[in-house]
């Protein structure tokens, strides 16, 4: 638990004024950004504008507070779009709430457990499959606001709100289409003109002038929502047994996610700045953040690579900027929430078309299909397709079950369990091979020995003179309990055929599955020697014959 400490406490040893003033303007500048996004993200996750806010409030600021990361800037993220409008459709907000609250419990028991390096266990294949899926899930989502399409259903899959895309295409609004394509440009040009206000706030400012001014027939949000300007207020989640054991499996899925995205924005913020975060506290401050943002009437928060990499290049060089932007939103909610009723539904999605534009990765998804392995390939676009179907729950597990399965079959191939090419036969005695007696085999065994492996341990099952069984191991890292069986049964067939076994070289690992299966006892600690040339001496002795 001593390594569990905020990267807070350490930026605040001397801490000066410039530093502060750094922070200050990198805070409003990410929270200026972060206030479209939270609103866009909320709306695409299926529930009211300001609970958007209220996450990256209540849990931006906590995650920043009690953060492993110096810049990581926190809150909704469209990873979790999808998977929130599942749950809320499913199972209501209570559902979500609930969900939220256990997924962050989750979190802080992967920090405390030391889980932080879990993310080295997700292949990079399976990360940029299902994050380009979400992203084609997120354009799919916001078509119908976009083009102002008229829904004769209430689709939740992806897949079947594509099919009413297609089936009500008819109905396109020319007026909503019309303001969705300005936003886009918008969002598109803007940048060239300046970099210091971000272009969503641009487009969301004069697209509601122009729906306004010019009355169009365009769905704004407060045609939709309800909106309030309310202070978060604390709400206690469902707890009963029957809400637990129904949203479980999704507060699981957000729990996995969360600690995905978080720990990939903290490594793409330490890249930037020269620095490495605490992956343990990041996943604890990440699940306070979730649990509280549950408590608060949020929605699931992560670590956001865009707000954080803003803040960076903006000058934040603490958490102090994740708090200052936290607060800056507070003061937003307050004072100008019910100003975003005027905010045009098209615009909204034109944002979230941009964000999953730029979440989708297609080039590194391209540079992967041209330089990886065909395995590979078939994980990434797997992953992509069971996403964009069904769902990330599926996806992930699909995807690891074939990644798992792949890597196993590579591990096996490299196994090999080979006998010597004697001096006798090959002639070499100034080459690497070592005399061996006629009455002695020895075999060399490579590679991770498991349950894929275990079918390449040889048989004895002729006569061929052999008294003595040398089992080199020198390059067999790990064992596991099925390739023991293997070698035991190897073991039984000698000792039938009397002949001896003597292993050589055997590593750490393989060797404590020796003691602890009591194959070591059996076989007998004399049998085990260090190296071939003693273990050749040992054969020797057993055979009782000079070389």
């Amino acid at each position: 638990m001593t390594d569990l400490k905020p990267q807070l406490f350490r930026c605040l040893q001397g801490y000066s004024k410039d530093r502060f003033l750094k922070d200050l303007t990198a805070g409003v500048i990410v929270a200026i950004i972060a206030l479209p996004l939270s609103i866009a993200l909320a709306l695409a996750s299926g529930v009211s504008p300001e609970q958007g806010l209220y996450t990256a409030i209540v849990a931006g600021f906590l995650i920043s507070a009690l953060g492993g990361s110096k810049v990581q800037i926190a809150g909704p993220t469209a990873a979790f779009a999808t998977i929130v409008a599942g749950i809320v459709a499913r199972s209501g907000m209570a559902g979500l709430a609930t969900a939220t609250l256990l997924a962050g419990v989750m979190l802080v028991l992967m920090g405390i457990l030391h889980m932080g390096s879990m993310i080295k266990f997700i292949p990079y294949t399976i990360t940029i499959g299902f994050t380009a899926g979400i992203a084609v899930t997120i354009v799919i989502g916001q078509l119908k606001d976009f083009f102002g399409l008229t829904f004769q259903q209430a689709p939740v899959e992806t897949m079947e709100k594509l099919e009413e895309v297609v089936r009500t295409f008819h109905t396109v609004n020319p007026a909503a289409m019309a303001v969705g394509i300005l936003s886009l440009s918008i969002l598109l040009l803007w940048p060239r003109v300046s970099k210091r206000i971000p272009a969503s706030l641009i487009a969301v400012l004069l697209t509601a002038a122009v729906v306004g001014l010019l009355d169009l027939p365009v769905n704004t949000i407060g045609d939709l929502y309800v909106i309030s300007s309310a202070l978060p207020a604390f709400q206690m989640p469902d707890l009963s047994y029957e809400t637990v054991s129904a949203v479980l499996p999704d507060a699981f899925t957000i729990a996995v996610l969360a600690a995905i995205e978080s720990l990939l924005s903290a490594v793409v913020a330490d890249e930037m700045i020269g620095s490495r975060h605490n992956s343990n506290m990041e996943l604890v401050a990440q699940g306070v953040g979730n649990s509280a943002s549950a408590l608060f009437g949020g929605i699931p928060a992560t670590g956001a690579i865009a707000r954080t990499a803003a803040n960076i290049k903006n000058g934040g060089t603490s958490p102090v900027a994740g708090m200052v932007h936290a607060l800056v939103l507070l003061l937003v909610l307050v004072l100008l929430m019910p100003y975003a009723a005027l905010i045009p539904m098209p615009c909204i999605a034109a944002i979230l078309f941009q964000v999953a534009y730029n979440m989708s990765g297609w080039r590194t998804v391209l540079k992967v299909a041209k330089t990886s392995p065909k395995s590979d390939i078939a994980v990434l676009v797997l992953t992509f397709i069971l996403t964009v179907a069904f769902d990330l729950v599926v996806a992930i597990g699909v995807g690891l079950s074939l990644a798992c399965l792949l890597f196993m079959k590579r591990m096996a191939d490299v196994a090999v369990v080979k006998e010597w090419e004697y001096v006798e036969d090959t002639g070499d005695e100034q080459g690497r091979l070592k005399p061996v007696p006629a009455y002695v085999m020895v075999y060399e065994i490579s590679g991770p020995m498991f349950f894929g492996a275990a079918d390449k341990i040889p048989h004895m099952e002729r006569d061929n003179g052999c008294r003595v069984l040398i089992l080199r191991m020198r390059s067999v890292p790990a064992m596991d309990i099925t390739a023991l069986n293997g070698l035991r049964r190897l073991y039984d067939e000698c000792v039938r055929k009397n002949i001896n076994v003597v292993f050589s070289h055997v590593n750490e690992q393989p060797m404590s599955v020796f003691r602890k299966s009591g194959m070591y006892d059996l076989v007998g600690a004399e049998n085990f020697q260090p190296n071939i040339d003693v273990a050749l001496e040992r054969a020797i002795s057993i055979g009782g014959m000079p070389v």
